[in-house]
């Protein structure tokens, strides 16, 4: 009761859509950085972190201004001095100014990058998606053959199964390139025109400034309607049809999974030729006969003309992004548990002042050991502290006294069998290892 009336205090509460990320899901966080940081090291990607303030044209240029993050979606502001910035709404368009502004076109090519962080984007909060939310990303600049996405694909596939999603998906597509796009382009507005009285509001307006975006509506009827749309492979020219077979027999050849998705597009104006979306499938709720739902993981693919838009030459280059908080939500779902990776094998306990002014020290000796130590200094009562233990399921209790610090010496107890036995404190470090082994 008392706590409720405390939370009842609390006057201010974390935004609309941004969340905490406290301890216990932390583990989670952790554990995917640590697998994906190591997973994309080995590949041969490289680490970089951009600012969260970006000047706004860069993203304007580069997405698209009427795209939905444009328009709707992307925190601005503008400084004193007049600047107009953005909080970055993703991460593809800084790595590439980066690439561009850092001069590392004059470096062997590829360049491979890998960046985490915050992102942020004003929409409505849905499950596993947030106004800020987590992004693990890929970027191989500077290689034009499909080698380059189908790697970005497996490394992101190696990283859902390392912390525990096995099963997905690749769905995948061709937007060719600027040509293959214009002749789609007008496929597209004279299959729409005849429906345009039947489109969504927003769709009324991407008829008219992108209809290539008609086709990710994700309101129903614009889905139905979809369905006999032209498909982009029909129009693709020889040599993106071939770059296209080329990364399919890649994939074939890496054994993923993968769907050929003749509608799927990116809401973003970068992209050309390839495209992808990585999914995976739960259920809504625990009953088995539940109908299973898509959850989209992952996505990505080429970007050819981006350099040209935010600089002066193009770059080939391909790239993707997990979305670490929908992933994490997977993981929860399917039930699957994190252990901190320091899980302590010790419990320190002390017993009086001479103790208490001693254990600093005495833990440091166990940090430079690589032997975790848990314990609560805080305490005074021996009782307590063992219940502490205890409840940690601890293997062994360190015990220091007044007795203890006089002479140097450490009891060690056995949670299991309760014996103790007394040691010098210059050799705690080697019996605690020989006990462990």
């Amino acid at each position: 009761m008392k706590e409720e009336e405390e939370k009842q205090k609390i006057s201010f509460q974390t935004l609309k859509g941004m969340h905490d990320i406290l301890p216990e899901n932390y583990l989670y966080y952790q554990n995917f950085y640590d697998k994906a940081e190591e997973i994309a090291d080995y590949y041969g990607f490289k680490p970089i972190q951009t600012p969260i303030l970006e000047k706004m044209d860069l993203f304007t240029a580069s997405i698209g201004e009427t795209s939905d993050i444009i328009e709707k979606q992307m925190y601005t502001l503008k400084t004193k001095g007049g600047d107009h910035l953005a909080l970055r709404p993703e991460g593809t368009a800084p790595v590439m100014r980066s690439y561009l502004e850092h001069g590392m076109f004059t470096l062997p090519q590829p360049i491979m990058l890998w960046y985490k962080g915050s992102f942020f984007r004003h929409e409505n909060p849905q499950k596993g998606r947030l106004r800020e939310f987590q992004q693990f990303g890929l970027e191989i600049i500077g290689e034009s053959k499909p080698i380059a996405e189908v790697t970005v694909i497996r490394v992101l596939t190696l990283i859902l199964e390392e912390i525990g999603i096995k099963s997905y998906t690749v769905h995948i597509n061709s937007l060719g390139d600027k040509d293959c796009k214009n002749i789609y382009r007008k496929e597209l507005l004279v299959y729409y025109k005849k429906k345009l009285n039947n489109l969504c509001k927003d769709c009324k307006r991407r008829f008219k400034e992108n209809p290539l975006r008609l086709l990710d509506c994700k309101e129903e009827k614009c889905i139905e309607m979809k369905k006999d749309a032209p498909q982009m492979i029909s129009y693709l020219c020889e040599a993106c049809k071939n770059h296209l077979k080329e990364t399919l027999e890649f994939l074939d050849a890496s054994e993923i999974p993968y769907l050929l998705d003749n509608y799927l597009v990116r809401g973003i104006d970068y992209y050309s030729r390839t495209v992808f979306e990585i999914f995976t499938e739960e259920r809504n709720g625990l009953d088995q006969n539940e109908e299973m739902q898509k959850i989209a993981l992952s996505s990505g693919g080429r970007y050819d003309t981006l350099a040209k838009t935010i600089g002066k030459r193009d770059f080939p280059a391909a790239g993707g992004a997990i979305g670490i908080d929908r992933a994490m939500q997977v993981l929860k779902n399917k039930n699957v548990h994190i252990r901190s990776k320091r899980s302590p094998k010790v419990f320190f306990i002390q017993i009086g002042p001479a103790a208490k002014y001693k254990s600093i020290m005495l833990i440091e000796m166990f940090r430079k050991a690589h032997l975790p130590v848990s314990q609560s200094i805080s305490k005074e009562n021996i009782r307590g502290q063992l219940r502490i233990a205890s409840k940690l399921n601890i293997p062994y209790a360190l015990i220091l006294g007044q007795k203890e610090v006089l002479d140097n010496t450490i009891i060690i107890k056995d949670m299991n069998t309760m014996e103790q036995e007394t040691v010098s404190i210059s050799k705690v470090i080697d019996v605690i290892k020989n006990k462990l082994k």
